[in-house]
């Protein structure tokens, strides 16, 4: 059977990361075996790092080409350019992938760009369709500078909304001003962006206080999408204030949830047109050998960053 080299949880390891042998992927019939030269990080994974066992694989997002196409003919041929993504166990040279969770690149779009598209770019994807028909209408975004914050910016605008996005650095501001948006907000009171609302769609990964300030902006009808926190989780809300001003919504996404209703081909075949039109640009910060996954990990927890990291398989 064999082996090959994986990114595994190693407890001594900068990050809780670095690379091990496991045994080759053995494909399902409805799997295809995609040689992986390049996978993105998501702070969700990292996270999950830091707590799992020894040995555990990781990893969501990859882009590669098809080494064996699925046995039962679904999906991208072998040769075929694709990006995808898994559970998890992403990180790895060889990897058998569901052909549902995979999506055929054109010459034009890198493996590098395609890497940063599965969990962040199909997050935003999901986060901006709940908002319905944006055309005119006022969206809100705060992590704006982050992986998910800057697809959605972005996706909020080709929708047709007024996009203000909210960082709480000024370190931030530039990466999030090269994407067009209209306005950039900054400071840790996200009430700042109050005179530019009120919001029908806020977008929110931070959770905590600034989703609780976020949460009186929206405008009747409005709907809050939480898809993730990165400050304490205490969300403090006024009912009374919530359901007098009318309809308002508050949506946990999960992307895992999405993902079975809708499959991960379906949103990255959405998305791959846009990067090609230089309507969506991937923010990579930075791009490096998976060797350095232990420290780009740590970077990445310690907010070293804005946007995405980039490993490259050797």
């Amino acid at each position: 059977m064999g082996t090959i080299r994986a990114v595994v949880v190693t407890p001594d390891a900068p990050g809780r990361l670095a690379l091990g042998q496991i045994a080759a992927p053995t494909p399902t019939p409805s799997e295809a075996l995609v040689r992986v030269a390049a996978v993105s990080l998501n702070r969700g994974e990292v996270r999950r790092a830091q707590s799992a066992a020894a040995g555990a694989l990781i990893g969501w997002d990859l882009a590669g080409v098809v080494e064996r196409g699925a046995a039962d003919g679904s999906g991208p041929p072998s040769g075929a350019q694709v990006v995808g993504t898994l559970a998890t166990g992403a990180w790895a040279e060889l990897v058998a992938v569901p052909t549902h969770a995979l999506a055929r690149l054109p010459e034009t779009v890198s493996l590098t760009e395609a890497a940063t598209l599965p969990i962040a770019g199909l997050t935003a994807l999901h986060a901006v369709a709940q908002g319905g028909a944006l055309i005119g209408r006022a969206v809100l975004v705060t992590g704006a500078s982050g992986g998910v914050g800057h697809f959605a910016v972005q996706l909020a605008q080709v929708a047709g909304a007024y996009v203000v996005g909210h960082v709480r650095s000024a370190a931030r501001v530039a990466a999030v001003r090269e994407t067009g948006v209209a306005t950039v907000v900054v400071g840790a009171d996200v009430r700042a962006a109050e005179e530019h609302g009120p919001y029908h769609l806020v977008i929110d990964g931070v959770g905590g206080e600034t989703l609780s300030q976020a949460l009186t902006l929206l405008a009747p009808e409005g709907t809050a999408v939480s898809y993730g926190r990165t400050v304490g989780p205490g969300v403090e809300l006024d009912l009374g204030a919530f359901f007098s001003a009318g309809g308002l919504r508050l949506y946990g996404l999960w992307i895992f949830h999405e993902l079975r209703r809708e499959p991960a081909g379906v949103g990255l075949a959405r998305l791959i047109p846009l990067v090609e039109a230089g309507r969506l640009r991937p923010h990579i910060a930075l791009e490096t050998g998976w060797a350095d996954v232990g420290e780009v990990a740590q970077g990445l927890l310690d907010r070293d960053f804005p946007g995405k990291a980039v490993l490259l398989i050797d």
